[in-house]
């Protein structure tokens, strides 16, 4: 699937910024949301209802249907289960599901048959862990909302996908596990080794990794895909399915 627009949320993070430049590597015309201007970037504050006409309005100065569109927002960091502030809670899944739905709404008009709806979420929806929970209570409601999204979109042929890494080599992940690190005594180097210890193969998932098998969706082929959840998390996980 060649040509088209595909449209990035969180393009300015690791994550984000790296579909975004692989996305381009496949033909797509991108359109890169972050919530602060800068050159190529669509200003637009996902976690508002602006950001529908912000998107929108991006879109229609472009030819071509709408192939791809990501929601790749980072969530900011809440602290573990001990601490979170309750309303912390809401103010996740209002970002990541409350913007997966801003997304959608503003291109849907743009959107075809062979169009993929993809969502950036992460292995702690499927396997929670105190130390993240924020993270894991908010791609668990994210992983609900695609199958609702697969339901409701599939019988145009358009596609809903989850992605979900684990814990990814960004500047994020450093600065939290900082953190944590300074509140344990311990240096930021154990932290990180803890989550890549927590992989049979010993290492973070990279953003190019992420941009891969997001990319991968744009065959025709990943139609057999529609609904599911592609886990990159290395192996840590331990469930049968």
């Amino acid at each position: 699937m060649s040509g088209g627009i595909a449209v990035v949320v969180g393009a300015s993070g690791a994550l984000g910024g790296a579909i975004a430049q692989r996305l381009r590597g496949e033909g797509l015309t991108v359109v890169a949301v972050a919530r602060t201007a800068g050159p190529g970037i669509c200003a637009a504050d996902i976690g508002s209802d602006s950001a529908v006409d912000d998107i929108a309005a991006a879109v229609a100065e472009l030819d071509g249907p709408v192939r791809m569109v990501v929601q790749a927002a980072g969530l900011p960091a809440a602290g573990p289960l001990e601490t979170i502030a309750p309303d912390a809670l809401g103010h996740a899944v209002a970002l990541k599901c409350g913007g997966m739905l801003r997304l959608v709404r503003a291109v849907d008009g743009r959107l075809e048959r062979g169009s993929r709806i993809v969502a950036l979420g992460g292995h702690y929806g499927i396997e929670p862990a105190p130390y993240a929970c924020a993270a894991g209570v908010t791609n668990a409601a994210l992983a609900n909302l695609v199958r609702q999204l697969a339901i409701s979109y599939g019988p145009r042929g358009i596609t809903a996908h989850l992605v979900a890494p684990g814990p990814a080599e960004t500047p994020r992940l450093r600065g939290l596990s900082e953190r944590a690190a300074e509140q344990r005594g311990v240096p930021v180097e154990q932290v990180l080794a803890e989550r890549a210890a927590e992989s049979p193969l010993g290492r973070l998932v990279t953003p190019g990794e992420v941009a891969w098998a997001v990319a991968t969706l744009l065959a025709p082929e990943a139609d057999a895909l529609h609904g599911s959840t592609l886990g990159l998390d290395m192996g840590a996980r331990r469930g049968v399915f």
